[in-house]
């Protein structure tokens, strides 16, 4: 089949407009989940899956659909001689990397963390008064997670803030940064993690920096690069999506009174809520797979070499999964077979964490205020990959 002839090709060209994804890309999903769930970018050369059935068939199949190709529009032709994170792994590669960092995220270590987590998140909710507009952004969806992998990797306080510089430098889109300084401040980020990775080598301590640094398998470790390029994930990957977990979560939540009222009314629907805030955000928007060889999706031939872009964030409001009710924010949602952590053997590896973050983070406003409520416009990135919220000013009342 010619280009000429691909399914939706004006409908995927809108995926790479900014505007798309700085205001609400939900027209543009629907529309493609109905007209053309495959649908040919031209102009960069990669087919756009709307729906969940196949999204899941993409992930689900890494022999088909390998993550060495890249796995973000803005690597399509671009070749690496290894992979430059987990992210680009594929097995067996991906195996070893997986079994060497999940002693860093077994139940026992992330249920250690959470009576940390739980004071950082009281000392943030104890800030917020009443009556008061604060933008819940910087106030709360930003210092929290900074702070949880601030204190996972035993880093001082001092250098948080600079955490937080680093991770925006990453993310294609999520500032309006010179590319010059983006890339200074990601060397200066692999620099800083190469050297606490040494460090903790010669002197272990009580954090998952170490256990992640000593964690060995068969007599096989992960060398000081390879840790810290696993490092550069978990401080990208636990901040961003975290952050924008709790900002665009809290968001839905005073746009939609009534569920705020029912988690007062019923606090055990809170780890359902969760769930919902991580169908609703999204907050990885969508990941690139390359085909190996020839495969059909959705009815359509892809050949080999060509590159297919997983939209999370479409296939967590498709409506043969989610039913009529898709579009409606319910925090009693269930079964919620979100994608919103990947699937496979991609799956997050700090699903865990973000989920307790976000949990603290709703029982402790929970407990405090009867009502939220948006006190200005929301306003988000243009980042195609990660849904940012840069602002959102809030007013919280007793």
């Amino acid at each position: 089949m010619s280009t000429v002839d691909r399914p939706g090709t004006a409908l995927a060209a809108q995926l790479v407009d900014a505007d798309v994804w700085s205001t609400d890309p939900h027209p543009l999903l629907t529309k493609l989940r109905e007209q053309a769930p495959m649908a040919w970018n031209e102009e960069r050369g990669f087919w756009a899956v709307a729906r969940h059935a196949d999204v899941m068939t993409v992930e689900s199949d890494h022999k088909t659909f390998c993550a060495g190709g890249g796995i973000l529009v803005d690597e399509i032709g671009v070749e690496y001689e290894s992979p430059p994170t987990i992210l680009h792994a594929d097995p067996p590669i991906h195996t070893r990397y997986r079994r060497l960092v999940q002693p860093g995220f077994k139940p026992r270590v992330v249920k250690d963390l959470e009576p940390a987590v739980r004071a950082r998140a009281i000392a943030l909710a104890d800030r917020i008064s009443g009556g008061e507009t604060i933008d819940v952004v910087q106030s709360l969806a930003v210092p929290l997670p900074v702070q949880v992998i601030g204190t996972m990797l035993g880093v001082p306080e001092t250098h948080w803030d600079r955490f937080f510089e680093w991770s925006e430098a990453v993310i294609p889109g999520a500032t309006d940064w010179p590319e010059e300084k983006r890339q200074s401040l990601m060397a200066e980020m692999v620099g800083y993690l190469v050297d606490a990775t040494k460090e903790r080598r010669k002197n272990p301590a009580q954090d998952v920096l170490t256990e992640l640094a000593i964690a060995e398998i068969d007599g096989d470790q992960l060398s000081d690069d390879e840790l810290a390029m696993f490092l550069v994930q978990l401080l990208v990957a636990g901040n961003e999506t975290t952050r924008n977990l709790i900002s665009g979560g809290l968001v839905a939540l005073a746009e939609n009174q009534g569920e705020w009222k029912r988690l007062r009314h019923d606090a055990t629907l809170v780890p359902s809520a969760v769930e919902e805030m991580l169908r609703w955000t999204t907050p990885v928007i969508a990941f690139m797979r390359t085909a190996t060889t020839d495969a059909e999706v959705g009815g359509q031939h892809v050949a080999p070499g060509e590159h297919l872009l997983m939209l999370f964030i479409s296939a967590n409001r498709d409506r043969d999964v989610f039913g009529p009710s898709a579009d409606t924010f319910d925090v009693g949602r269930e079964p919620n077979p979100h994608v919103a952590f990947g699937f496979g053997n991609h799956f997050c590896l700090g699903a865990a964490l973000a989920r307790l973050e976000a949990r603290i983070v709703l029982e402790e406003l929970v407990s405090r205020f009867a009502s939220i409520e948006l006190e200005g416009p929301v306003v988000r990135s243009g980042s195609a990959v990660i849904a940012g919220v840069k602002s959102a000013p809030m007013r919280f009342s007793n």
